[in-house]
């Protein structure tokens, strides 16, 4: 597969990065070549030796460059086996109730779950957000934006929605950390997650996301809607979650009783 690839001064990424440092440059050579279809999860990458060969650098410069990719989990080192394109690091599981959090499903998975508040306030519910929410348009609504991590990688930037009318005294401080957001509604207001109806989609990544997640602005992400309800068929959280495309895969799960918490 090394065939596919130039050297760095021929790249067709350098034009766009000429004046990029020389590991960043190989950097997004190497991004490129793992997201053709040829290389799948597990695939084994050519070694720094050959690399840097193909590409006219050092090994040092690509050292530097994979090590990004490791941090950025789309590349993963196997002690003496090399380096393998990572398979995805969180499996979200729709329509089952035993895994109805991130956190389950990270923990599921073997990961880590952790997550960073970024935003927590009380805004008027927009069109959008009263239609799924079934509330009244510009009724007050909690606002909560989330970055979530697997292994302290970003993989998931996720916005919720939810009534004040149903989370009265709900506050930024009940978020820190890695509080599960279900586990709080469960134990502090008596909601319990029931049923939700789920989309998802391919489309590019803003700015602002792709700069959280590790991406290039424009790169395909996948957006995950979803409206939770109760037991009892009422919605108390609309979710937007834009999810890291090389991270994150989505399976369809069996729906059984029994609830549980993010």
């Amino acid at each position: 597969m090394l065939e596919t690839m130039t050297k760095l001064d021929r790249s067709p990424s350098s034009s766009a990065l000429e004046f990029a440092p020389r590991y960043l440059q190989v950097q997004q050579m190497l991004r490129e070549m793992i997201e053709r279809a040829e290389y799948g999860p597990g695939d084994k990458v050519p070694s720094e030796r050959e690399l840097a060969e193909q590409l006219g650098v050092s090994r040092m410069t690509v050292r530097k460059a994979m090590d990004n990719l490791v941090r950025l989990g789309l590349l993963e080192r196997d002690g003496t086996a090399g380096t393998r394109v990572s398979a995805p690091k969180v499996s979200r599981v729709l329509n089952d109730d035993r895994l109805n959090s991130i956190t389950q499903m990270v923990a599921a998975t073997g990961g880590t779950a952790g997550g960073r508040l970024l935003d927590f306030r009380v805004a008027p519910a927009s069109s959008k957000v009263a239609e799924k929410l079934e509330v009244p348009l510009g009724s007050a609504a909690v606002v909560l934006r989330r970055l979530r991590l697997v292994n302290d990688v970003p993989f998931c930037l996720e916005t919720s929605y939810l009534p004040s009318a149903r989370v009265p005294d709900l506050a930024a401080e009940d978020l820190l950390g890695n509080q599960s957001l279900y586990g709080v509604l469960r134990e502090r207001f008596g909601i319990e997650v029931g049923v939700g109806d789920s989309s998802i989609a391919v489309r590019p990544a803003t700015g602002d996301e792709a700069g959280m997640l590790g991406l290039d602005e424009g790169q395909a992400v996948l957006l995950y809607r979803s409206v939770v309800r109760d037991p009892s068929g009422v919605p108390f959280e609309y979710v937007k979650s834009v999810n890291h495309p090389h991270l994150v895969v989505f399976q369809i799960g069996e729906r059984d009783r029994g609830g549980a918490a993010p």
